[in-house]
Order: C-alpha cells, then structure tokens, then sequence
C-alpha cells in the first residue's frame, strides 16, 4: 500500500523548513543535507538494532547485525523512499536532475536518512522513533530468517567446514571492459571436490559471489543426486 513520507511526520517538522533542508541535495547549492544524513544514519541505525533486540530476545549477535545490514542498506531506504513518494519531491541540481539524480539509490537513501536527522533535531529521538518505526513496520513486521542473508561466499564456506572440505580458493580470470564499465570474471576452485565454477560481475566482490553462487547450486545437485 503507498504511504506518503509527509504524513508519517509529526506535525511539527512536517510543516518546518528542515524537510526542505532535508530533501536538498548538495548539487542544488545552499543548504543541503549531508549534515542531517550523518545524524539520520545513526539515529536510524540505534532504532533498527533497539526494534530487532526487542522483537527477537533469543537472536544471536551475528543474526542481529546481518538484519540490521539489510534493513539500513541503501537499497532498503531507496525502496523506502520510493514506497512513500519521496522521489519526486527531492531539490536537486540542473546537472544532477538531468542525469536522473531523483531516481538514484544514494540520493534517495540520503534523503530518507536527512528525514530522520530532522525529526530527531527538531522534534527529538521518541520522534525520531517512531518515524522511523512506522517507516520501517512492514519490514519489522515480516522480516527474513539471518541464514538468508548471509552472503554466497560465506555460505559457501559454511558448507565446505561442515564437511570438513578444504576452503575455496578464488582467482580473477579475466578483467575486461573500459575502466567506467569494468566486467571481472573470476573462477573459486574448490580442492576437495575437484571442480570449480565460474561467475561474472561489474566488480570483483560481485564476481566472487557470482562463482560462489554458481557453486553453491552444483553442490546442492552433486547432493541430491
């Protein structure tokens, strides 16, 4: 259901001039909203880590952080932002608009941050809380189990040490494409099963957990069969 970020606010920053502050990229000149971005990202991040101690006593710490991560990333708060129509109200540059700055992961995750600075400077932290709890409720509300977010390489590596298996060894076969567009291709040998698997990204942490990935599916295969 679409949300409007505006009426999530309390009244007293909803009609302040702080929100534009907050919505103003530094490309647009003036007042912008790096300052309330760096205060917004650790009110937010303390909110999310309280949320998920409360709502899961028995969770483990690792658990914790790996929930928190994928809650606080950018891409979590640019789908936020585009949720609760922040997009289309954001203060930015000639430059930066014709590029389609409005549309950027990192503007909107910015901005949606700044909201939450604003909140909690005008308003204070129980404000700031529950702003953000309410931009957040979906998520808290149906939330993924920790295993799942763990990343391919290290899943990958869980598995092999429960086999007691030697630990994969990753190498970079090849890097082509011009430096803006780079395309790395990288092989993970795994020594005790004989066999590796290749997999490609823009850069070589995705192309690793592309290989990864790719290796991960073989051994569930070499398994079921």
């Amino acid at each position: 259901m679409s949300r409007d970020f505006r009426s999530l606010l309390p009244p007293a920053v909803r009609d302040g001039e702080g929100v534009g502050q907050a919505l103003t990229h530094r490309s647009a000149g003036g007042r912008n909203n790096e300052r309330l971005e760096f205060l917004g990202d650790a009110v937010l991040g303390l909110v999310i880590a309280d949320a998920l101690y409360e709502k899961l006593p028995d969770a483990p710490e690792g658990d914790l952080t790996r929930l928190r991560a994928a809650l606080v990333n950018r891409e979590s708060l640019a789908a936020l932002a585009r949720e609760t129509g922040l997009e289309g109200t954001l203060n930015l540059g000639q430059g930066e608009r014709k590029s389609g700055g409005q549309r950027r992961d990192s503007i909107l995750a910015d901005a949606v941050e700044a909201l939450i600075g604003v909140t909690y400077r005008e308003a204070g932290m129980q404000a700031a809380r529950e702003f953000t709890l309410a931009l957040y409720v979906e998520r808290l509300n149906d939330l993924p189990s920790a295993e799942s977010l763990k990343d391919p390489k290290t899943r990958l590596q869980e598995q092999l040490q429960g086999r007691n298996a030697e630990l994969p060894v990753y190498e970079v076969l090849e890097v082509a494409g011009p430096d803006h567009k780079r395309e790395f291709t990288v092989a993970v040998h795994l020594p005790t099963q004989g066999w590796g698997q290749r997999g490609q990204g823009s850069s070589r942490r995705r192309a690793e957990q592309a290989a990864a990935e790719a290796a991960l599916r073989r051994l569930q295969q070499v398994q079921e069969q």
